[in-house]
């Protein structure tokens, strides 16, 4: 039985495989592939000690940094997905979608989230083309162009505060009359001159030709249509976390987010840690996704070595 377990491989599955074998913790890294939901992106701005990096050489990065530090200590099992988590003697055992079994003292859950995809005429055609599921990734790229943000929630709002800084303008949609996020949040978007807010509203099709140049939106009261003279649209409509292999495991949240205790990292069962997209960290970043698998780390290398 090895040391550690850790499920995941974007930037929090990353940072904690790198610390775990630079600890000589004997660990499995499952992931079904390296880098996390950024990756796709062609420009990474806010990856902390690279002024612009594209996605795929942000995998690249993260691949050297672990075979750089793995030795004989951390095993990388790339391609391969957990189906299931349980407790085990001693332990805790991991069962593999090919049927395969891992076990380890400890696990880190670092699987992730997948964001909630547009799914609309021309969403698929444009993304990266000018629709985009990251505003603090690809926020900057819009600089003084009129861009559209999807969603209501905090998520949306928040967003439409980065692009504020630097777009020409924003336009809001929410397919709703009450906005979801916190009202402060909303005040102070809803004051700035160039926003713009759309309520019971719902985007029917992404326009463009090489780049997004428009979005129909329709008013679900009134059944009219209208197209925005957009450059960008920013969808937020929500994340589904990767967290059904451990749903009878540990506690989760209303909507599949690991619970922690941000001290830590900590989850409710004894062993078990989590960080990144698949817990309830109020903000979803790869730099505070690969801070908390450190800071998991640091705690899962003393309980370790509590049990030797």
């Amino acid at each position: 039985m090895n040391d550690l377990l850790i499920i995941g491989g974007g930037p929090a599955g990353v940072a904690a495989g790198v610390y775990a074998a630079r600890k000589f913790l004997k660990t499995d890294l499952v992931a079904e592939e390296i880098g996390g939901q950024s990756t796709v992106s062609e420009g990474i701005q806010n990856w902390v000690g690279t002024v612009n990096i594209p996605g795929t050489d942000l995998i690249k990065a993260f691949k050297e940094h672990l075979e750089a530090y793995k030795g004989d200590n951390l095993t990388l099992h790339e391609g391969k997905r957990v189906e299931s988590l349980t407790k085990a003697q001693g332990g805790f055992e991991a069962t593999l979608k090919d049927g395969s079994k891992l076990s380890a003292r400890a696990v880190l859950i670092a699987s992730g989230a997948a964001r909630k995809r547009l799914s609309i005429p021309g969403a698929d055609q444009f993304e990266h083309k000018g629709l985009t599921y990251c505003a603090s990734c690809d926020g900057p790229l819009f600089g003084g162009m009129d861009v559209a943000v999807v969603g209501g929630g905090n998520a949306g709002f928040e967003s439409a505060l980065q692009l504020l800084a630097y777009c020409k303008s924003v336009t809001l949609i929410h397919k709703y009359a009450e906005f979801k996020a916190d009202a402060i949040t909303v005040r102070k978007a809803l004051e700035h001159p160039n926003m713009r807010v759309l309520t019971t509203t719902e985007p029917v099709e992404v326009l463009g030709e090489k780049f997004v140049n428009g979005l129909v939106v329709k008013n679900s009261e009134t059944g009219e249509t209208t197209t925005l003279s957009v450059s960008g649209i920013f969808v937020e409509i929500g994340v589904l976390p990767n967290t059904g292999f451990a749903k009878d495991l540990v506690e989760i949240d209303a909507v599949g987010r690991v619970i922690t205790d941000p001290r830590n990292q900590h989850t409710s069962v004894e062993g078990v840690w989590a960080a990144g997209d698949c817990t309830d960290e109020l903000y979803h970043q790869n730099n505070i996704a690969a801070g908390d698998a450190v800071k998991a780390l640091e705690d899962i290398y003393i309980w370790v070595k509590k049990q030797d």
